[in-house]
């Protein structure tokens, strides 16, 4: 991981800080750029969604779905844990801290929209970030393209109705218009043009031009993703400012799923007798994280302002380290794992 990935975490909140100061200091231009949406789809989140999504997406081999069979262990244990553990206990969290533990704390009117985001936050499994957790854990290359592959193909058609379901039974209204359009549009639009970019290339000049391109869309992948946090904040710095707090509260129910998920999926793999190779990644992919895809869905789903919004991004500001110790633990319990 370069130095950039490694500090991820600084340049997420250096981009809050930009973001809250140009929100006061620019206020016009921000509520422009709020207004130019379609179906509450904001157009310019949209382009920078598809700036940072696509240049992950052409990593994605979907022919390494034939290597299923080869570890159906592992891949059995992280579907489980990403479609049928982490939305559901995400909810129940969000319930037990957001609506009850921290409600003194935090604005009545914007605890739904917190559960809501916290939720959508779950219910996209990491399609990117993943290669690198599973390179410093030493993770089986073949399994881990092969679960991101696949869950890929499940978060077209099982995104939109676990988060319904789940906004649903925490009687939150869900707008199944845009929730459906940001499906098409961060999901199944980036997936169509990254597979036929990658053929193009794959067939123009083999694997040596896929990877040419991959290194130079790493850096827009990357500013896309750190220019739409500024406009965020631009549009959340009032609300930071007044409850600062905040954010360290949505934190708790994020990282209690994360380390409760890893290492579920960690011990599951043991009791199954999982190759440690296999067992690291297993625990990294069930813990992380889609949020590029979380953020875009919440601002479409609730607007730029609103706490769905705020609660995807705090998971940004603890994926990397959160996820980072995660691969360390995973790493000094290999001879535990093997006992």
């Amino acid at each position: 991981m370069g130095f950039f990935e490694r500090h991820l975490s600084v340049w997420v909140s250096l981009c809050i800080g930009v973001g809250i100061f140009l929100g006061h200091a620019l206020p016009a231009p921000f509520q422009a750029i709020g207004a130019m949406e379609i179906a509450r789809v904001n157009l310019p989140v949209a382009l920078l969604i598809w700036l940072m999504i696509i240049p992950m997406l052409l990593k994605i081999d979907f022919g390494a779905l034939s290597e299923v069979r080869a570890h159906w262990k592992g891949i059995g244990i992280t579907l489980f844990i990403n479609w049928c553990v982490k939305p559901f206990s995400m909810a129940v969290l969000g319930w037990l801290f957001v609506r009850h533990l921290f409600h003194a704390w935090l604005p009545v009117a914007q605890i739904d929209s917190y559960i809501a985001g916290l939720i959508i936050l779950a219910a996209a499994p990491c399609t990117a970030m993943v290669f690198v957790w599973s390179r410093l854990s030493d993770g089986e290359p073949h399994f881990t393209l092969t679960q991101v592959a696949l869950n890929d193909l499940i978060m077209i058609v099982a995104f939109a109705p676990i988060v319904g379901f789940l906004l649903g039974l925490s009687d939150i209204v869900v707008p199944w218009e845009t929730l459906l359009i940001s499906v098409a549009l961060f999901i199944v639009v980036p997936v169509v043009v990254a597979q036929w970019w990658r053929m193009r290339l794959l067939a123009g000049g083999g694997s040596a031009a896929l990877e040419a391109l991959l290194v130079r869309l790493h850096p827009v992948s990357l500013g896309a993703l750190l220019a739409t946090l500024v406009l965020l904040f631009g549009f959340q710095g009032e609300q930071i400012l007044r409850q600062p707090v905040v954010i360290l509260l949505l934190a708790v129910p994020i990282l209690i799923q994360v380390y409760f998920n890893a290492g579920l999926a960690y011990l599951l793999s043991r009791k199954l007798r999982v190759d440690h190779c296999v067992a690291a990644p297993s625990a990294l992919i069930g813990a992380s994280n889609f949020f590029e895809l979380a953020v875009a869905t919440a601002i479409g789903l609730f607007g730029f302002e609103s706490g769905a919004a705020l609660a995807t991004v705090v998971g940004v500001l603890v994926e990397v380290p959160v996820m980072l110790s995660v691969v360390r633990i995973t790493q000094r319990t290999r001879e535990w794992y093997h006992s």
